[in-house]
């Protein structure tokens, strides 16, 4: 069966990547396979699991490539020597450029842990997101998987799931109930939406 080539960008422990990995193993992406990560961060978590998973993995940084242009530069070197078909960002503290998201124009996904447009965009990652929906009072927050294009959160979006806010809630506790009930089950679901439809474009 032809698949979609899924390259796993990653940058610290890798619980999203570990759903894909899950996801993968139980059927739920069969339309893709996992065939490369790419870490920016060479102590992230996320390789070890890479590793357990036989996944091949690969590290470039910033900082030992000189510039933002040449760690993208070598970053599209690597995914179209490996003929990925599409990039999930999972957890990757990186902005990417439009030459870079352009190159693979609507061939990226992210999961971001709001319900865009909320709480979203430039300054909103990790524990932030949620300590604004707690400080805005909100009462549903969720997580959105969109298109990645050259503004941040801002690409099309392919899925969403809400969470309840709870009594008591604090940033760190709803930020587990979040990864939980919304992002480890979507991200998986729209990788193999995705490849899907990649597939189904190559054959047409």
């Amino acid at each position: 069966m032809l698949r979609a080539r899924i390259a796993v960008l990653v940058s610290g422990g890798g619980t999203n990547l570990q759903a894909l990995i899950d996801a993968q193993k139980s059927g739920i992406i069969k339309s893709g396979e996992l065939s490369l990560v790419i870490s920016n961060n060479p102590k992230a978590f996320a390789l070890e699991r890479a590793k357990a998973a036989g996944i091949e993995s690969a590290v470039l940084t910033r900082k030992e490539l000189g510039s933002q242009e040449a760690f993208e530069d070598a970053m599209i070197a690597l995914l179209d020597e490996k003929g990925i078909d599409l990039i999930v960002l999972a957890g990757f503290m990186s902005i990417l450029s439009e030459k870079f998201t352009r190159h693979f124009e609507n061939r990226i996904i992210n999961v971001h842990p709001s319900l865009i447009p909320s709480f979203c965009g430039k300054g909103f990652y990790g524990l932030k997101v949620h300590e604004a929906a707690l400080e805005y009072g909100v009462l549903v927050t969720g997580a959105t998987v969109h298109f990645v294009n050259e503004i941040p959160d801002g690409g099309k979006i392919i899925l969403q799931k809400a969470v309840y806010i709870q009594e008591g809630d604090t940033p760190e506790s709803l930020q587990k109930r979040v990864m939980e009930q919304a992002e480890w089950q979507i991200l998986p679901q729209a990788a193999e939406l995705v490849s899907a439809n990649i597939i189904k474009m190559r054959g047409s």
